[in-house]
């Protein structure tokens, strides 16, 4: 498994846009530079009145395949 860490804050309107359109994706750098491009509808969970704010861990496995995306901090 890899492991990545990174914050996001995205304001409620700019995402209200981003999963609108379908196959959109968010990029975002991890806290070590790696950049990843990760499907904004993953980020439906975390959406509130505020837009998507914190710090998360994003779970792949040896093929790259996203396993786990979850919010771990502010």
């Amino acid at each position: 498994m890899k492991y990545f860490y990174f914050r996001l804050n995205i304001t409620y309107q700019a995402f209200e846009q981003l999963y609108r359109v379908p196959n959109t994706v968010v990029k975002v750098r991890d806290e070590n530079g790696k950049m990843l491009q990760i499907p904004a509808m993953r980020f439906v969970p975390f959406f509130s009145q505020l837009g998507v704010r914190g710090r998360f861990e994003l779970v792949l496995d040896e093929n790259n395949k996203l396993q786990r995306l979850q919010q771990v901090g502010q």
